[in-house]
C-alpha cells in the first residue's frame, strides 16, 4: 500500500473556504499540546488567551483597536496579492508613513489646526507610497523579484525611524529616551465615545475596506485585476498593462500601509517610537490569506490575529509567560493554512497492490 498526493482535475470550494477554519481548529489543538507541556491547564489557558481579553466591553474596544492597522495594511496587501504582486514590506511602508505623519505633526507641535489630523494622514499614505515605489520601478525595469527588495526595505525603513527618534525628532525634554514629543491634542484622532478606546481611524479603515471590496467585485478595475492574478496571459490578450499593474497595486498597499502607520502614531501611540509597528505588516500577510484575499474574511481575521496580539499580554501578566507566544499562536495559524489549503488543489490516494 502507498500513499500519494496528487492534483485534483479542479479546485475544491469547500477545501478553499473550510481550510481557514481547518486552520484553526488545528491551531487550538496545538495550543493544546504547547500549554500542557508548559505545564499549565490547557482549558484554562486557552481562556485566558482567547476570552479573559474580551471578556468586556473596553477589552472588545481594545481588539477592535489593534485589529484596525492590521486589517488596513491586509487590505492594501490583499489587492496585491489577487495579482501576483507580492509586497512582503507592507511593515517598512507602516514605518515610514508613521514617521512621515509623525514629523507633520511635530512641525506644527504647538499649532492647533483642525486639518492637522487629516494632513498627517495624507503624509503617511504618501510616504508608504514612496517607500513602496522603489520595488515597482525595479520589478517592471529591471525585473527584480518584489519579494526581496521590498523586505529588504523594511529593515531600511526601521534604521530611518530609529535614527530619528534619536536624532531630529528626539523629545529635547525627555530625558534622553529614544521617542518623539507627546503629540499636540490637534495631531491625536479622538475615540469615538467616551467609554470606548476605539477612535474614528476604525470607522476610515471599514469605509476603506467597504470600497475595496465594490472596487474589486462591481467594477471593470476589480475584473483586470482578477484576470491578472487568474492568468497573465489572458490579462495580456484583454489588454491589460501589466507593468501598470505591478506600479498601482504595490502603490496602493503602500498607501494602506501608509495610513496604518499614521493612524497608529496619531491614534493609539500619540507619539514617534522605535517601537511603532510590532510587526503589523508582518502579520497582515497572515490575515490577508488567512481571509482568503476577500475583504470580509480580511475583517474577520484580522479581528482573530488582533486577538492573538491581546492574548499574548494576558497570559504574560496571568500565567506569566513570554508575551512572544502571541507570534506562536500566528506561525501555527500560518502553517496550519498552508497545510489545509494544500487539500484545495490536491487529495490523497491510496494506493493498493501494483495501481500506479
Amino acid at each position: 500500500m502507498r500513499i500519494r498526493i496528487e492534483k485534483r482535475p479542479e479546485a475544491t470550494p469547500l477545501w478553499q473556504w473550510g481550510a481557514p477554519v481547518m486552520a484553526l481548529i488545528l491551531s487550538l489543538v496545538l495550543g493544546i499540546i504547547l500549554f500542557s507541556s508548559l505545564g499549565f491547564h490547557p482549558l484554562e489557558a486557552l481562556y485566558a488567551f482567547f476570552i479573559g481579553p474580551i471578556s468586556n466591553a473596553w477589552g472588545m474596544g481594545e481588539l477592535v483597536n489593534k485589529a484596525t492597522p492590521i486589517m488596513l495594511c491586509a487590505t492594501g496587501l490583499m489587492i496585491g496579492f489577487r495579482a501576483n504582486v507580492w509586497n512582503i514590506g507592507a511593515e517598512g511602508q507602516f514605518l515610514i508613513g508613521a514617521l512621515a505623519a509623525g514629523a507633520l505633526g511635530l512641525a506644527f507641535w504647538e499649532e492647533d489646526h483642525v486639518w492637522l489630523v487629516p494632513a498627517m494622514a495624507l503624509a503617511g499614505i504618501l510616504g508608504g507610497m514612496l517607500w513602496a515605489l522603489p520595488p515597482a520601478v525595479f520589478k517592471t525595469r529591471f525585473g527584480a523579484n518584489e519579494i526581496l527588495t521590498s523586505l529588504m526595505l523594511v529593515y531600511v525603513a526601521s534604521l530611518t525611524l530609529d535614527w530619528a527618534v534619536r536624532g531630529p525628532l528626539k523629545d529635547p525634554d525627555g530625558f534622553n529616551f529614544p521617542e518623539s514629543r507627546i503629540f499636540h491634542d490637534a495631531a491625536t484622532i479622538p475615540n469615538i465615545t467616551d467609554t470606548s478606546p476605539v477612535g474614528w481611524e476604525t470607522v476610515v479603515a471599514l469605509i476603506a475596506l467597504g470600497i475595496v471590496w465594490f472596487i474589486l467585485s462591481r467594477t471593470a478595475a476589480g475584473f483586470r485585476l482578477r484576470l491578472a492574478g487568474a492568468s497573465a496571459k489572458a490579462a495580456a490578450f484583454a489588454g491589460v498593462d501589466q507593468k501598470a499593474m505591478v506600479i498601482a497595486t504595490l502603490l496602493i498597499g503602500g498607501g494602506f500601509a501608509g495610513l496604518a502607520g499614521a493612524f497608529e502614531v496619531s491614534g493609539t501611540i500619540g507619539q514617534l517610537t522605535p517601537f511603532v509597528a510590532q510587526k503589523y505588516g508582518f502579520t497582515a500577510i497572515i490575515v490577508a490569506f488567512l481571509g482568503r484575499l476577500h475583504p470580509v474574511g480580511v475583517l474577520l481575521s484580522s479581528l482573530l490575529i488582533a486577538l492573538t496580539y491581546l492574548g499574548g499580554e494576558a497570559v504574560q501578566i496571568d500565567l506569566g509567560l513570554p508575551k512572544a507566544i502571541a507570534e506562536v499562536f500566528q506561525g501555527f495559524l500560518l502553517f496550519s493554512l498552508l497545510g489545509c489549503t494544500i487539500f484545495a488543489t490536491h487529495r490523497i490516494r491510496i494506493l493498493t497492490g501494483d495501481a500506479r
